[in-house]
């Protein structure tokens, strides 16, 4: 069977994540107050994400080497934490509720291919977060899921679906393991 491969058929081109100019300055300002292990002050920090659009609660904190693709999509509620080396790929919008844990390493990713196409089609789907939620250490939340209230997501887990209420999950794909119990 002969597998012909139509390179020009990619064309994504109704997708439109802001200006050229806008895009440019937030990649050079990602890079260098983000990205870079270098720069560790949290306040600034916020104050950039604040200036490029997002909406950003009290007491974040936000580690080094965390990148965020587009801040103007990005909603923060109060105290959450970004942990070393977090990537948020937010070509859709992802929002975050107060108290979210976010450990070292994790992506969130809004956006896939439909590899079933030879035209290879952007998908994009939104990313919510509830109050309460875990996000382990090198795990994955796919595009279009909802973690809802205190749901945990295991280290290296994938989360292609939703992840119910005071549940944790764990594994690729991730799946219940059990109910979450917080003592007081």
């Amino acid at each position: 069977m002969s597998h012909k491969t139509k390179l020009d058929t990619f064309n994504n081109e109704w997708y439109s994540p802001g200006s050229y100019l806008k895009r440019m300055l937030w990649y050079i300002t990602n890079l260098l107050f983000f990205k870079s292990h270098w720069f560790v002050i949290n306040s600034f920090k916020v104050f950039l994400l604040r200036i490029f659009g997002a909406k950003v609660g009290r007491g974040v904190v936000i580690k080094p080497g965390v990148s965020f693709k587009y801040p103007w999509r990005l909603s923060v509620g109060n105290h959450v934490w970004f942990g070393e080396d977090v990537w948020v790929d937010n070509l859709g919008k992802v929002t975050i509720q107060d108290h979210v844990c976010i450990s070292q390493g994790a992506m969130l990713l809004t956006g896939n291919h439909n590899f079933k196409k030879s035209s290879f089609d952007l998908m994009i789907g939104d990313i919510v977060l509830e109050s309460g939620v875990w996000i382990g250490a090198k795990s994955i939340v796919c595009p279009g899921v909802t973690c809802f209230s205190h749901a945990v997501l295991t280290v290296n887990s994938v989360a292609s679906n939703d992840l119910n209420a005071f549940s944790i999950y764990s594994g690729t794909p991730a799946v219940y393991q059990k109910q979450r119990t917080i003592a007081e």
